[in-house]
Formats: C-alpha cells, structure tokens, sequence
C-alpha cells in the first residue's frame, strides 16, 4: 500500500511568518506532527511519503505513486482540505481524512466526497480503519465512542518523513487534554479535561530519534497545556536534565502553559535548567468579568500582570494569546488588551475576535439562544466573528482593528521587545552547562544584515533599533541572538497588520450593508403586522 501524507496550506496569519521565515529560507515553523504520528501507527510494510503544502506542492508523480490519500487539517485549514480533496477525487484516488476540523465538522467531509473519516484520536480510530482496509471496504466513519487513548502506547513519530530545512522548529507533544473548562475552548472538546502524558523514556526515545536524524534547533512542545498533570511534567523535566546535559544541550524548547505556572517556581527552574526559553499563556484579557463569564477561573486567581513579570523574571519568554468580543464586555476592550499587553512588556501578543468553535460550550450556548450567525467557524485573524455579541459587532471590529495596528506599530513593538529581554537579563538562572556554539553560517549572517539595513537604517526605528541593540549588549549579551529573532517578526507584522485592517473593515462594510437591508424588510412586516391588527 503506498500511502500519500498530504497537509494542507494554511492561509496568511498570525502565526504564519513568511516575511519572518523567508530571512532565514525556511518554508514553515512546524511540520505536521499529526501525520507522522499517522505514520508511525498505520502498519509499517505499507509506504508512507508526506508532502506538507506549506513547504511545497505535490508532483504529479506523488500523485501517481499513491493508492491511498490521508489528509489532516485544522479549521483554519480548511479551504485548502476541501481543495485537495477534490484534487485527489479527480485523480481517482481514496481518501482518507482526519484531525480537528473533520471532527468537529464531519459532514463537510463527506459533501466534499472524502471516503474514509478516521475521527476523534488516531491510536483508537487508526487501527479501525486499518481493519476496515483489510476487508476491502470502500468507505467508512471511524470513531472512538468517547474513549481516550492511552498515550504512553503511542509510538515514536516517523520524523524521518520530514523536510527538515523546511522548518523553523519541530514539534514534540508530551500531553493532550487540559484540566479548566474555558467555555471558548474546544481542546477540551477533542481531548478531554484529564490530561494524559506520556512517559518520560517515551519523550527521550523521541528526542533521541530526532538528534540521530541531526536536529539541532528549537523543539515547541505542541501540548495545548503543558503543565495541565504538574506532577508528571515535573517527572518528565527532572528526566530530560541528564539528557541535555550528557547531548549538550542540542534544542531549546518553547511550549504552551496556562497562568498558574507562575504559582510553581520549582517548574519553572526545571524548565529553564531544561532550557526551555519561551512559553505561550492564553491571557485572553485583562477584565477579570469577561474571564469569570467565559469560565476561565484560573485567569482570576492571582494578579495578571504579576504573574507575567514572575514568569518573565524565571527566565522564560513570554508570548501570549488575547481575545476580544466576550459577552458583557464593556467598550474600549482593544485598548485595555494594548495597555496591558505594553505594561507587562510581552512582545508577541496573539489577538483575535472571539469565535464559537464546533461542539464547544460557548457553540452550544450561543445555537441555544439563536445568536449563531454560522455554524462553521475559522480561528484566523481576518474573519469577523461567526456569532451576534452583546455589543455592536462593528464597534467590536473597529476596536480590534485599531488595537492589532498599535500592537504592532514597528516602534512600539520594538520596544517592549527590548523591555522584555532586559527583564530576562535580570533572571536568577539556574546553573546549567553551555551548549556548544552553533557556528554562524550564511542564512543566519544574511538575515542579521537584512535586519540591520531594514530596522537600524531603512525605518524610521534607526536609533531606536541601535541603541537598544547597544543596551542588550551592555546588559544581556547572552540574550542578544534570540533578541533579534525576536525583533525581527515585525517584518511579518507590518504586511500582516494591514491584512487584517482590509479584510475586517470589508467584511464590516458587507455585513453593515446586509444589516441595512435587512432592516426596511423588518419595519415593512411590522406595519403590515399593526394594519392586520
């Protein structure tokens, strides 16, 4: 059997980079961790080749090649899956398709003429389908019936199918499932509210895999929680320490975490000592009314900021995920986001319009009280929110625009990045080796000077750029490399900040004129309503 692993193309969005990505010629951030995991559980006599669209498109030969089509995508995937689909039909190809968008939405599947849904988690579905294959049917709908997997059975992904020098960082995943109960949230929908990890010789075996196949650069641990079981996360990190230390330091890891990491300073120090360097927190805002009615609890416990600054002082990077348009939330949100986001000095700050995803609690609640304007929904930046809020949807977007083009203003930006790094100057690390020396190559040497020609000559942050560059030498040299990583995502968010200004406000300007003409017919059938009367 001869198995084609196809990923969809992602559209421009936040978290897409290219401006960024395309300094140091490489085609994505991460590789699709699900298809090899895919990969690694479907019956190893079969053949696998994967192409990932976001690094290149498919020849007509992989088409050729392949018996089988296994497709994964998330919701804001979507486009491309359905394309792809259609592709492969056209060739007359079997399609297989799973992953988070064809769970939550599964009709969209079969009316795009996908063969086989292997649904829900792959370890329990996968083998299903497998069976399915065997007996010779052509179709079929694979679930698990609400069983959760036991991930320490999961086996060491294929990363061998991977492009290596097509990716800016490789994923790891340790866990799946989160503890809270966010009302937004739809992790907790796919994966439960009990967090399940693996092993830590489980991780290591992975890591070991990876470093025989010579990667030697960042690894984002890809759990939507990552500290969601503490007690096993800690297992895991105080086995990781010897590892890194007898491989000298060979990655640098980023993960995902909720707020009350800054509750545990003993994980953080093993996260440092593991050289964990960034971690992504979803904040979503700092009203602490909106953060009770979504039910994100855990936000209200203890001072926002302060939890920030402890995170930041541990040594850890900080980005983060923020969100406007809850219910009840009172004008002026996008600039509070700002405001926040600028005293707490986090330089990557995710925004978005809330959404209703598939199968949520807010998706549920909102379909309840007929507030649903469409039952799909897309995570991206430039979409308007798929549901009625308690507040003009306009005066919601008009926020939200304003505040993603001052979070990203190139001087602003530049400047909290700045602030940011010299709190992590100022972190007590713990003692660990050093790592050996990366040698400075061409691509890393080139984007540096493409950096300094556009950011300390071109714009108009010139002096800004220099004398912070000066500062962080003076103050946290170690830090100055992934300072200007850092610094230079602002050659994404310049393009990518008016995208979003064009895309909402035409959206907006379509959605105002539906609403006016909406409107009339409303008033027409009231008088007709009174004149029956």
């Amino acid at each position: 059997m001869n198995v084609l692993l196809l990923y969809p193309r992602f559209p421009k969005s936040f978290w897409s980079f290219e401006k960024t990505l395309a300094l140091l010629d490489r085609k994505a951030m991460l590789p699709p961790l699900g298809l090899v995991t895919v990969a690694a559980i479907l019956p190893q006599e079969w053949n696998f080749k994967l192409v990932d669209r976001n690094v290149r498109v498919c020849t007509e030969a992989e088409w050729a090649w392949a018996d089988l089509v296994i497709m994964s995508a998330m919701i804001v995937q979507k486009e491309d899956l359905l394309s792809q689909i259609l592709e492969a039909k056209q060739r007359g190809k079997q399609v297989a398709v799973g992953g988070p968008f064809p769970t939550a939405l599964p009709n969209e599947m079969t009316s795009a003429g996908a063969d086989y849904l292997i649904l829900d988690e792959g370890e329990i579905t996968l083998p299903l389908f497998v069976a399915a294959i065997a007996r010779g049917d052509r179709t079929g709908i694979f679930r698990s019936g609400g069983e959760k997997p036991d991930v320490t059975n999961t086996p060491t992904p294929r990363f061998d199918l991977l492009e290596f020098e097509a990716y800016a960082e490789m994923s790891v995943q340790f866990s799946r499932g989160c503890p809270f109960q966010c009302e937004f949230c739809d992790i907790i929908v796919l994966y439960g509210r009990k967090p399940r990890t693996k092993n830590p010789g489980q991780i290591l075996a992975e890591l070991d895999y990876l470093y025989q196949l010579g990667w030697r650069r960042s690894i984002f641990m890809v759990d939507d929680n990552f500290i969601g079981n503490k007690r096993n996360v800690k297992l895991f990190l105080k086995s990781l320490l010897p590892w890194m230390v007898e491989h000298n330091y060979p990655f640098s890891f980023a993960t995902e975490a909720s707020v009350d990491l800054a509750q545990d300073q003993e994980l953080m120090d093993l996260m440092v000592a593991c050289n964990f360097g960034a971690v992504f927190l979803g904040i979503e805002t700092p009203d602490e009314e909106s953060l009770t009615f979504t039910q994100k609890y855990q936000n209200t416990r203890d001072s926002l900021s302060e939890a920030v600054n402890k995170i930041t002082r541990s040594g850890l990077r900080v980005m983060a995920g923020f969100i406007i348009g809850f219910d009840g939330e009172k004008a002026g949100a996008g600039a509070r986001i700002v405001k926040f986001v600028e005293q707490t000095a986090i330089p990557t700050a995710l925004f978005s319009m809330l959404q209703a995803l598939p199968d949520t609690a807010l998706w549920h609640r909102l379909e309840k009280e007929g507030r649903l304007r469409n039952k799909s929904a897309n995570i991206n930046q430039t979409t308007l929110m798929n549901f009625v809020p308690t507040r003009p949807l306009e005066d919601i977007a008009r926020e939200y625009v304003q505040a993603f083009c001052d979070l990203y203003e190139p001087e602003r930006f530049l400047e909290r990045t700045y602030k940011h790094f010299r709190l992590l100057g100022e972190a007590t690390y713990p003692k660990k080796g050093k790592g050996a020396k990366k040698p400075l190559n061409w691509k890393v040497l080139r984007a540096l000077l493409v950096i300094c020609w556009r950011q300390g000559l071109l714009r108009q942050t010139r002096w800004q750029f220099w004398r912070n560059l000066w500062n962080m030498y003076q103050h946290n040299r170690g830090g100055v490399s992934s300072y200007l990583a850092v610094c230079a995502q602002i050659e994404h968010f310049l393009e990518y900040r008016q995208i979003v200004r064009d895309e909402i406000e035409a959206q907006v300007a379509e959605f105002l004129e539906a609403e006016a003409r909406v409107k009339p017919e409303a008033e027409v059938m009231e008088v007709l309503g009174s004149v029956k009367k």
